[in-house]
């Protein structure tokens, strides 16, 4: 069924995951398997998946200006509940977060593109971005970015209020230098990363407030400049 356009405004403003979400997680954690899903998917519609939604909704007008070529759309933006089992020992089919990202607005890189995420889970509630798992291409050409130009990424996040808000990039690092580079290179601590993001961990306190969209928008608009360093230096 094709959803007319004004349908996304009917969406009532965030007012924080309920409790009973969190609740319905733990127990979809003890019960995971399709039977017993099947039977409360109502629940996780209206209780896990619904406020996701909504604060998708409410973001989307926040954040026009820094990142008005940005998907979000509270159906499509939010990743499935379904585990991909194929490679994994753990064979639970579900779940027990849920969790949304968001990318530009066109073709999808099939390796992945620089974005924003935002996860509610029972084991971690997290809000950030950048680029988790770049390919090898990806991250050759940004350590030539930080090559060229280091002084560009060393503004972003050397800049106050980044610090304040994010802390310093995240990611697994080499041991050694990466190939080609020297290992007493001033930006050896950049070269070495082999994942580039930037986020917060909240508590499930801060998560069940309506103010939480104050948390996402705030991490969501300061990560914004390191995104689009990410973009133009993987475009």
């Amino acid at each position: 069924m094709t959803r007319h356009p004004l349908e996304e405004l009917t969406y009532p403003p965030f007012a924080g995951f309920p409790p009973e979400g969190l609740a319905f997680l733990r127990r979809l954690k003890r019960n995971n398997k399709r039977e017993w899903f099947l039977k409360h998917k109502l629940e996780y519609e209206e209780l896990v998946r619904f406020p996701m939604e909504c604060l998708i909704a409410s973001l989307r007008p926040r954040m026009a200006d820094v990142a008005g070529d940005f998907d979000f759309q509270p159906r499509k933006s939010i990743f499935r509940v379904y585990r991909d089992t194929r490679f994994s020992n753990d064979k639970t089919p579900y779940k027990t977060n849920v969790a949304a990202s968001f990318e530009p607005r066109g073709p999808r890189n099939p390796t992945g593109s620089p974005g924003l995420y935002v996860g509610v889970g029972i084991d971690e509630i997290f809000v950030g971005g950048g680029l988790y798992l770049p390919s090898g291409e990806q991250l050759k050409a940004i350590r030539a970015s930080i090559d060229g130009n280091p002084e560009e990424i060393r503004n972003i996040v050397g800049d106050k209020h980044f610090i304040k808000v994010l802390g310093e990039i995240s990611g697994d690092r080499l041991q050694k230098a990466p190939l080609g580079y020297p290992k007493d290179h001033p930006m050896i601590e950049f070269l070495r990363l082999k994942q580039f993001f930037v986020g917060v961990e909240c508590n499930e306190k801060e998560c069940q407030k309506p103010r939480f969209l104050d948390v996402v928008t705030r991490v969501f608009t300061t990560s914004m400049p390191f995104i689009r360093w990410l973009q133009r230096a993987t475009a």
